[in-house]
């Protein structure tokens, strides 16, 4: 399917830093007030609603350059083993301050390199959750993985742990660019590790892309398409890469002057959804794809599809617990974060204290964006009664944004059109309180939209 052209100057004028929006507001606009204390007698509160819950394994063999999570470069199982005991504190300071066994709706593993962790590692970290948690009958497991390191064995494990969606790390597959990246995996191994997936059971199987990477050009990333194509996966997430060195230093190892400029970059973008809605999979969102029959896009074309922590969803779960360095929880309305950096984290559990650093009380104006953004993201579509009551300000701005062709304002609603499905970040940013009054503004704190 041919993509629409879209002008350069819509390109220049739109490329500006701005947030995922997987929750509103942001985290770097995360005003406080929530501590260990706050935390505990949230946690106190928590009903009998649908609960998700993400455990964080920051382990990996060696460091990716591209790479913006939380993640830990260790060769040593005594570190991790160490890990497992600290989270088990802490899976065990979470469930007595909620008071019962919770029931688990949905668990997702992920880091660093989850499956870094051996056979019996993994056994043991799942026996931390399920001793002190209750899986529904149908509760949904997954898992990311780290090609390089999958063994047989290692896939029968976590099937017989009852995980049933496994996410791959592919990012690129040229040569060239996975020696810039510091992920050397060849499609051999990749295809090997897929065939293996299958053959162990898995009924959901996800595979990563990133475009903007060092040295990658239309031929070789039409390659990688091709090739990711063939693998036939359920669901494929093609990310943007963010380079934020100031954040993460490690990127500067980097040869910046091979990052695609902005053209060529979102002619990467572009080729991706065409490659993809070509072989048939539907394109979620900004930055997913999934087969017809997926959970994930009956969801969207059901108007079902939600946002959160973990990316686009098609179960909404009403709280979300995170375990482990650095994780994201969401109970009642209140978003909590732990302590990215290991060490702190580390000392907050060997000091018998939730491992808190930041979080956010939502005021009633931050679910009524939140609402509003994740309509737009998830529907490219937005009801004009859940525009906020600002006198019509923020109308105006998506009036701006239809004479650029990126909407559509009707009577009821506001539609996205094909053009602006490519910035839908930046058509929900102004629904966003905490960018104003100067919606392209630069900040450093995020990744660039397109």
């Amino acid at each position: 399917m041919s993509q629409p052209r879209i002008p350069p100057e819509l390109l220049v004028k739109y490329d500006t830093p701005g947030p995922r929006y997987t929750s509103y507001p942001p985290v770097p606009d995360w005003t406080g007030g929530v501590d260990a204390d706050v935390y505990r007698t949230t946690l106190a509160s928590l009903g009998d609603g649908d609960l998700a819950l993400y455990v964080h394994l920051p382990f990996c063999a060696s460091r990716c350059l591209y790479c913006g999570c939380t993640a830990t470069v260790t060769t040593r199982a005594d570190v991790v083993d160490r890990y497992l005991a600290r989270l088990e504190r802490e899976v065990a300071m979470v469930t007595d301050a909620v008071g019962r066994a919770p029931l688990l709706r949905e668990m997702h593993w992920g880091g660093g390199t989850p499956n870094f962790l051996s056979d019996d590692q993994l056994t043991r970290a799942h026996d931390i959750i399920g001793s002190r948690f209750t899986f529904a009958p149908d509760a949904e497991k997954s898992v990311e993985a780290d090609p390089r390191l999958v063994t047989p064995s290692q896939l029968a494990r976590l099937r017989a742990l009852g995980f049933s969606r496994i996410s791959f790390g592919v990012q690129d597959l040229d040569p060239l660019v996975q020696e810039e990246i510091g992920r050397v995996q060849p499609t051999a191994l990749v295809r090997s590790v897929v065939s293996q997936a299958r053959a162990a059971g898995f009924g959901s199987l996800n595979v990563d892309v990133i475009y903007g990477l060092p040295r990658q050009d239309e031929a070789t990333f039409r390659a990688t398409l091709d090739e990711v194509i063939d693998l036939a996966p359920d669901r494929i997430a093609c990310f943007g890469y963010a380079h934020v060195p100031w954040i993460r230093p490690h990127q500067r190892r980097m040869d910046e002057s091979a990052l695609p400029d902005r053209a060529l970059r979102f002619a990467l973008y572009q080729l991706a959804v065409e490659r993809f809605t070509d072989a048939g999979y539907v394109w979620i969102g900004f930055d997913h794809f999934a087969r017809p029959d997926d959970e994930l896009a009956r969801a969207a074309e059901a108007g079902r599809l939600h946002r959160d922590f973990m990316g686009y969803t098609a179960r909404q779960s009403r709280h979300l617990i995170g375990v482990g360095v650095s994780a994201i929880g969401d109970v009642h309305g209140t978003f909590i974060q732990n302590h990215a950096h290991l060490g702190e984290w580390q000392q907050a559990i060997d000091a018998g204290t939730l491992p808190i650093t930041r979080g956010h009380h939502l005021s009633d104006d931050d679910r009524a964006r939140g609402l509003a953004i994740r309509e737009l993201l998830c529907n490219s579509h937005l009801d004009r009664a859940l525009l906020p009551d600002d006198d019509g300000e923020t109308l105006d701005a998506y009036r701006a944004f239809e004479a650029d062709g990126l909407v559509l304002i009707g009577e009821q609603a506001i539609t996205v059109t094909p053009v602006g499905r490519y910035f839908l970040r930046n058509l929900a940013m102004v629904l966003d309180a905490y960018r104003k009054p100067s919606l392209g503004s630069e900040s450093p704190r995020f990744s660039r939209t397109v």
